[in-house]
């Protein structure tokens, strides 16, 4: 495990859901499934966070905000999809405000759909985005070593 993914810092942000995620993602935090046995810590500020969770779908009134919190992450940083809201606009894809997924407004590296989305499936994609921050830093740091 690289320096960088040995505690991560999580930031959850609901874009626009029916809180069904967000109430997965607490489950997932919580000593019930016990996500923080991975080193993961959850976080209000974004400049300390390392993985971006985002539930629900992004509209015109949130976009600005999921760019922001992104925006002010700093590299390398990791972004979950969680629940299908998340993932494509689920079911309210055809809602007039909504945009779609959040791969629509920020670059997304880990899906992972459900509706709600299991805990299950959270600390999978949370794995996986450690992996990728593993991958991310390594790569920063020889891009770093290069310049």
């Amino acid at each position: 495990m690289a320096f960088a993914s040995k505690s991560p810092w999580v930031i959850h942000y609901d874009a626009s859901s029916c809180n069904g995620c967000d109430i997965e993602v607490l489950a997932a935090l919580c000593p019930g499934y016990d996500v923080e046995r991975f080193g993961i810590i959850n976080t209000g500020n974004p400049k300390h966070a390392d993985i971006f969770l985002v539930t629900g779908s992004v509209n015109e009134r949130n976009i600005d905000v999921v760019k922001e919190i992104y925006d002010q992450m700093v590299e390398p940083k990791i972004v979950v999809a969680c629940g299908i809201c998340a993932c494509t606009g689920g079911i309210f894809h055809d809602c007039y405000n909504v945009i779609g997924g959040v791969d629509k407004a920020i670059p997304v590296d880990v899906y992972a759909p459900g509706c709600a989305v299991r805990p299950e499936a959270i600390i999978d994609a949370v794995v996986q985005a450690i992996g990728i921050l593993d991958e991310k830093s390594k790569a920063l740091a020889a891009a770093r070593k290069g310049a």
